[in-house]
């Protein structure tokens, strides 16, 4: 599977249609005039992110044919509504019902590997910008299977006040850094998504998240080792200045382009969507006794991690 393209529609007063293999945006009305237009093939996720959008069915069906989720957005720059394939991979029962069929310690032992990684992605980017990242791998070492100790949580409490500052909160509802997370959060979601269908998974299986109102559990479980990269792309906007006016398109597109950033794995250096996609196929593969470990992404080095950032 190739990276594909991250497509954003801001601007209201937009229609959206089908053309001979590509997606094609006019100015709403009868005589609405062709801005643009995109090939089908490149789009990884589509995301309205407008309110006076219009859209053709025809449209909507070519994206769930190539897998490419359709995210709906609300003022909070939160998804609140995701159009799926329910195609995803030409082994997809067979993957769900191992899916099913996973036993809890399984289970315990996949979620421990993904907090470990947080951990340590986390500690990656305080390093990156001078900060004491000890602690944090010292909870990255200490992880156990499920996680009894919560130190995914132990480890966000002091994390979010080094990265931002003790006076920080994370709130789904807020503006400026908030905002951007909430955004940049979005993004990687839309990207997971498509993942997990593509590995032929079923999204609302999850390996730790148990809300009953969550029907991407499996999808947030697989995007915490790569949260800190949004954060981390938040705080450099943050001290160039650019969440002062809000969610600009220059913001958008640096929070985008995170999903292109070079990330360290087992088989080298590969962008940050393609180690999502890694991920939710070696889960797969673990699920049906393919193979025992996730591929998760390592830590990289700090400088390079902080630079690659700087010039997206």
């Amino acid at each position: 599977m190739s990276c594909g393209r991250i497509v954003e529609v801001a601007d209201d007063r937009r229609h959206l249609s089908l053309s001979r293999g590509f997606m094609q945006v006019h100015e709403s009305g009868v005589d609405g005039r062709l801005l643009g237009q995109i090939p089908l093939d490149d789009i990884a996720a589509l995301i309205a992110h407008a309110h006076g959008l219009t859209y053709t069915n025809n449209l909507l069906v070519a994206l769930a044919e190539r897998g490419a989720p359709f995210v709906l957005c609300g003022a909070n720059h939160m998804p609140v509504g995701m159009l799926l394939s329910l195609d995803g991979h030409y082994l997809q029962g067979g993957r769900i019902d191992a899916q099913l069929q996973a036993n809890l310690p399984l289970l315990k032992r996949l979620w421990a590997e993904i907090v470990k990684a947080k951990l340590q992605q986390q500690a990656c980017v305080l390093a990156s910008i001078g900060q004491n990242d000890v602690v944090l791998l010292q909870l990255a070492r200490k992880v156990k299977a499920g996680d009894p100790d919560n130190l995914e949580a132990q480890g966000a409490r002091k994390y979010w006040q080094m990265l931002f500052g003790p006076e920080f909160r994370r709130n789904q509802e807020g503006d400026g850094e908030n905002a951007a997370l909430n955004y940049g959060y979005t993004v990687l979601r839309a990207c997971a998504a498509r993942a997990v269908v593509a590995a032929g998974l079923h999204p609302s299986i999850g390996l730790h998240h148990s809300n009953d109102q969550n029907p991407m559990r499996l999808v947030d479980d697989l995007m915490e080792p790569f949260r800190p990269m949004i954060d981390l792309q938040v705080l450099l906007c943050q001290r160039q200045g650019l969440l002062e006016q809000g969610l600009t398109p220059e913001l958008k597109r640096k929070l985008v382009n995170c999903l292109y950033h070079d990330m360290q794995t087992a088989q080298g250096v590969t962008p940050m969507m393609l180690c999502i996609q890694r991920l939710a196929t070696s889960l797969a593969q673990v699920f049906c006794a393919e193979r025992d470990k996730l591929e998760l992404p390592l830590p990289g080095l700090a400088l390079d991690l902080a630079a690659s950032l700087e010039q997206g």
